[in-house]
């Protein structure tokens, strides 16, 4: 029999679009959990703000998501709210638990065989004391070069607006690539080049094409997605709150629902979700003034 917790839904949450890298990801490694997923565009973006303002948010999303949906656990899809505010929100409310993302400095590491490794991420993310005993704890024999990417994010929002905004904001995220990747230097397989990208941002997978074609076809990029997706089945399965269902995972009828929510322009949320996941704008809601405020 299983756990009454199997039937809520799991809460994720990003300053924007960015965190539908992991939704993303989640669905395909936990294809019958119910998601529900915030993005708090009304406020990004996250990683050019002070630690304070983002515990504030962090934790008004979570206990949001906690009273009105029920949800058994939380996904931090945002690299800056998972170093500035996951141990406040861990310490606040620790009966839910709390899965953040980090840069996957630990796998490029373990991978790279120039043993030098880029990082792309925004600058709360890098200026974090996290992101500082992260890189200490595997600098041992790993040369990182790291790059704060200074309106990335907000051009990757602002890419699933208008059409004419849309333009003006895809050519800006061909322009931050290519001036941040030149920043870390080059790119490739010989002694001292960069041959692994890490992408310290959710919101920077979505520029993965960009990127590819900046840094070359041998350059290893890595992202979080995959391994958050696999860390929250762990907690689901180790607290006895995994959904299951039929075999027959490609019948829409035994897949999890998905809402999401904006604080932020509806028709940019319904456009990401279409675009990046593939979900009907039905899907997507705008927060209700009263708790778009929360």
């Amino acid at each position: 029999m299983p756990s009454s917790l199997a039937a809520r839904p799991v809460g994720v949450f990003d300053s924007g679009v960015g965190g539908l890298s992991v939704l993303q990801a989640l669905r395909r490694e936990l294809p019958h959990e119910h998601f529900v997923y915030l993005a708090d565009s009304g406020h990004a973006p996250y990683g050019e703000r002070g630690d304070a303002f983002v515990q504030r948010r962090t934790l008004a999303i979570a206990d949001f998501l906690h009273r009105q949906h029920g949800i058994k656990a939380l996904v931090v899809a945002c690299n800056t709210a998972t170093a500035a505010a996951v141990e406040p929100l861990r310490a606040a409310m620790p009966g839910l638990p709390a899965i953040g993302v980090e840069p996957a400095l630990k796998p490029a590491a373990r991978s790279s065989q120039t043993r030098h490794v880029g990082v792309l991420a925004t600058r709360g993310t890098v200026g974090s004391g996290r992101f500082d005993r992260l890189r200490q704890e595997h600098a041992q024999d790993t040369r990182f070069s790291v790059q704060a990417c200074d309106g990335l994010a907000h051009a990757i929002e602002q890419s699933t607006g208008e059409p004419q905004s849309s333009e003006a904001a895809n050519e800006r995220i061909r322009t931050l690539c290519a001036r941040y990747t030149s920043a870390l230097g080059s790119f490739g397989q010989q002694p001292g080049e960069i041959d692994t990208l890490v992408l310290g941002c959710t919101h920077y997978v979505f520029a993965r094409e960009v990127l590819r074609t900046l840094v070359g076809p041998g350059v290893q990029i890595i992202d979080t997605g995959a391994a958050v997706a696999r860390q929250t089945r762990r907690i689901l399965e180790q607290a006895d709150a995994l959904a299951t269902g039929p075999v027959a995972e490609e019948d829409p009828a035994t897949t999890g629902r998905v809402t999401l929510y904006t604080t932020g322009q509806l028709a940019a949320l319904q456009a990401a979700a279409q675009r990046w996941l593939d979900l009907p704008a039905q899907c997507c809601a705008a927060l209700p003034p009263a708790e778009g405020s929360l």
